[in-house]
Order: C-alpha cells, then sequence, then structure tokens
C-alpha cells in the first residue's frame, strides 16, 4: 500500500468519526417527541437529552485537544470511538430518563475525543493544496451526516422505537476503534513519562466552561435577569480569572495562550464562532415558519431545506482545494458575503412566498457555508505549529460549538422577545411570527457582517498558497 493511500485511509477513519457524531446528533433530534412520551417527561425536560451532550462535548474539546499534542493519535481516537460506542449502546438499553441522560454524556465524552482531534490528525496528515481538498471533503462527509440523519432516523422509529436511533453507530464505532488502533499514528512528541498536566487549571477551566454555557443554554429559559443566570455569570467570570492568573504561572499551561497573539489563529476562530452564529440564526427558525406560517408537513420541509446541505457537500471540497492552491482570503470574504446575501432574501419573502424561493435561499446559504468552512478552517490550522495541532483543533471545535449554542439562544431569545411585542401591539399570531422571523434575521446578517470583519483580519495576508 502506498504513502497516498495509508494517508487517505486514515482521512477515512477520522471523517467517520466525524459523520456518526453528526449523525447521531440529528437522528437524535427527531427522537425527542417519542422519547419524552415513552419515559413520560416534558418537552423541556428531554431537551435535556442533547443540552447535556452538547455541554459536555463542547466543555472537554481543548482538554482532549491539549491530550492530542501529548498521547498516540491512534489510542486516543480509538478510545474515542470506544466511548462514542458503549455511550450509543447503553442509550439503545436505556429505560429511564436519569439513565438516558448519563449515558448521552458518556457517548458526548467520546464525540469530544474525535471532534477536537480530526482537524488535527488531517492538518498533521496533509499539506499544501491536498491538506485543503481534505479539509473539504470533511466538512462534506459531516453535511452528509446531517442529510441523512433525519431519514434514517425517521425509518428506525417508524419500524422499531426511539431506541433504535442509535443502533446504526455502534457497530461503525467498534470498527472505527479497531482500525483507529491499527492505521493512525502511534508516536509521541512528548516523553509520557515526564509529562505533566495542570489538572488544577483544567477544573478552573472546565467549572467556567460550563457555568458559562449553561447560562447561555438556558437564559432564555429561566430568564437573563434571573438569579440562577446571575450566579452562573459569577462563576464563569472567578473561574475564568482563575484559570488564566493559573495558565500564565506554570510552565505547563493547558492553553498556550501565546497562540492567540497570532492574527490569524485569534481572528479566525472567531469568524468560525460569528459565522456559525449567522448560520443558525435562520437554521432554528426556518422549519418553525415553513410549519406554522407556510403550513408544509415535516417531509417537505425537511425537502426545502435540503439544498442546504446539498450545494455545501458540492462546494466544501472544490473550496477547500482552492484555498491549497490561492489561500484562503477571498474564499471565506466571499462565503461571508454570500451567507448576508441568504439571509437577506429571507428577509424579503412574503407570508406566502414560493418554494422555489425557500429552495433557492437556502441553496445560496449552503454554497456561503461551504466556501467559508473549509478555506477558514485550513488557514486555521496552518497558522500554528506542528506540535499544537491538537490544542488548536480543539480550539477550532470550541468555537464551532460555541457559536452553534451561541446562535440557538441569541435567536430563540430575539425571536421571542420580538414575537411578545408585536403580539402586545395586538398582531395576530401568524402576522407576529412573520415579522418576529424577518428581524431576527436582520441580527443574522449583522453576525454575517461580523464574520466578514474578523475574516478580513484573520485571513488579510492569507492569499498565497499555505
Amino acid at each position: 500500500m502506498s504513502h497516498k493511500q495509508i494517508k487517505w485511509i486514515m482521512f477515512i477513519i477520522v471523517a467517520i468519526g466525524n459523520f456518526i457524531a453528526m449523525l447521531d446528533s440529528t437522528t437524535v433530534n427527531l427522537a425527542l417527541y417519542p422519547m419524552s412520551v415513552d419515559l413520560n417527561v416534558s418537552m423541556g425536560e428531554i431537551q435535556w437529552v442533547m443540552i447535556a451532550y452538547m455541554l459536555v462535548l463542547t466543555v472537554f474539546l481543548p482538554f482532549f485537544g491539549k491530550l492530542g499534542d501529548i498521547f498516540p493519535k491512534n489510542k486516543l481516537y480509538s478510545a474515542g470511538f470506544l466511548l462514542f460506542g458503549l455511550g450509543a449502546f447503553l442509550n439503545s438499553t436505556a429505560e429511564t430518563y436519569i439513565l438516558l441522560i448519563i449515558y448521552r454524556c458518556i457517548e458526548a465524552l467520546g464525540a469530544s475525543v474525535m471532534l477536537s482531534n480530526a482537524q488535527a490528525v488531517i492538518a498533521g496528515t496533509f499539506y499544501g493544496k491536498r491538506r485543503g481538498k481534505a479539509l473539504g471533503l470533511n466538512g462534506c462527509i459531516v453535511a452528509l451526516g446531517g442529510i441523512s440523519g433525519p431519514a434514517l432516523g425517521g425509518i428506525l422509529i417508524h419500524l422499531f422505537d426511539w431506541h433504535a436511533v442509535f443502533y446504526p453507530c455502534i457497530p461503525v464505532a467498534f470498527a472505527g476503534a479497531y482500525f483507529a488502533y491499527r492505521l493512525l499514528p502511534g508516536k509521541t512528541r512528548t516523553d509520557i513519562k515526564n509529562f505533566k498536566f495542570d489538572y488544577k487549571g483544567f477544573l478552573y477551566f472546565t467549572v467556567s466552561l460550563f457555568a458559562l454555557l449553561l447560562a447561555i443554554s438556558e437564559g432564555h429559559v429561566w430568564g437573563w435577569n434571573s438569579l440562577r443566570i446571575i450566579l452562573l455569570g459569577i462563576i464563569t467570570l472567578i473561574f475564568g480569572a482563575l484559570f488564566y492568573i493559573r495558565d500564565h504561572k506554570i510552565t505547563y499551561p493547558l492553553i498556550n495562550f501565546s497562540m492567540f497573539k497570532i492574527t490569524t489563529f485569534t481572528y479566525g476562530n472567531l469568524a468560525v464562532m460569528t459565522s456559525y452564529m449567522a448560520m443558525y440564526t435562520n437554521s432554528i427558525l426556518l422549519p418553525f415558519f415553513l410549519q406554522e406560517i407556510q403550513g408544509y408537513n415535516p417531509l417537505v420541509t425537511g425537502l426545502l431545506i435540503l439544498p442546504y446541505s446539498l450545494t455545501l457537500t458540492v462546494c466544501a471540497p472544490i473550496s477547500g482545494r482552492l484555498s491549497g492552491i490561492y489561500g484562503s482570503r477571498y474564499l471565506t470574504l466571499a462565503g461571508a458575503s454570500v451567507y448576508c446575501i441568504s439571509l437577506l432574501l429571507f428577509t424579503l419573502f412574503g407570508k406566502d412566498c414560493a418554494m422555489w424561493q425557500i429552495v433557492l435561499a437556502s441553496g445560496i446559504m449552503g454554497i456561503g457555508n461551504g466556501l467559508f468552512q473549509s478555506p477558514s478552517n485550513n488557514a486555521i490550522m496552518t497558522s500554528v505549529d506542528k506540535s499544537e495541532l491538537g490544542i488548536a483543533s480543539g480550539i477550532l471545535a470550541l468555537s464551532r460549538n460555541l457559536g452553534n449554542i451561541l446562535g440557538v439562544a441569541v435567536t430563540i431569545t430575539l425571536f421571542e422577545t420580538f414575537r411578545t411585542i408585536f403580539i402586545e401591539n395586538k398582531q395576530i399570531y401568524k402576522t407576529a411570527f412573520y415579522h418576529s422571523y424577518k428581524t431576527t434575521m436582520c441580527f443574522g446578517i449583522l453576525f454575517g457582517l461580523i464574520c466578514l470583519l474578523f475574516a478580513n483580519i484573520a485571513y488579510k495576508n492569507n492569499t498565497d498558497t499555505v
């Protein structure tokens, strides 16, 4: 087997880990309602099946990214597959709400291992235009997981019950663990015997980030001025300050803050975060708009949103390859601009807009994402030393997840606020919903413009081959 073939086999292993993580997320979303009925809990409570998963996954991303710079990639990635597979298996047997939450946290730990090291494995395996192509293909495979999840979940729930949505990931995860152990790099860059880890700093970081994410996730439910949110804010600040101070005092910090002196790395991560905030502004509300205002059933709604994933799937590998040849600046600027154009189109549609208009705007959004994400990831991962690819990958994944969570929280808060205002002005429900939707999309455009600004700063010198 040639060296080139081995590289692409390694890529496939990593991409499969990302694929099943996305597949699991989208199939579980579809299963929340039957879960709540079967387990006799409210829809508010069953949301913690997703919230707990996202919180655990996000909090541990920098930690596992740091471990990826120290321990062999084959053992670490194999452990991620095993944890994910174990969690999926346990979820498929869960008979109580509490057990389901616990098992989802185990699954999230495995997903965190894989997602935090995926970009590092790819960036450490490929160089130049092949790195951009590989990162683009990785984004394409993640999109395919998102496309196939709802359809597969619907079939499994129809034929069996909600437990079945976890079945497909179990054999794939255990097979992935075997091949990851056999084929991924097994060398360490650090003498493990002399390895030092800042456990106290990690505790500070975990408590601070968990409090922040919990406040962001539940602020719109508990109220942003509630005592719980205020206490979480205080905890975030105290433990965040303790972590920052400690990380600057010791010689083996969890996060090397000197990385943030790199303009491409710092502003690139901010651009990635705001890009996801812009996308999620529409992604969260569009299904409700199509069903509540347009009156489409779930199947038609899914088909109308599908063009987003299809255009993303086509554009991501192309833009990734081009970024390896021409650099990332113009591609990322074009991607952020296309975000804004697609969101502007959604604000211009009337209450009775045609299907083709929704398909067009969704497809344009996918093109924007495909143009932006792969070149951005390529530039960010190329900007750091090879010895720090793991922690850089973890921070990049953290930026994406923060963008997701912030996008959901900000969107829901803005939408509910505007809808309340419009209803108080004695507008009927559908009219209030429609105007709230359009107003919230304007904030999505604002996030897109901020992303455009960050991308211009981050990649202004990235116009040559990387």
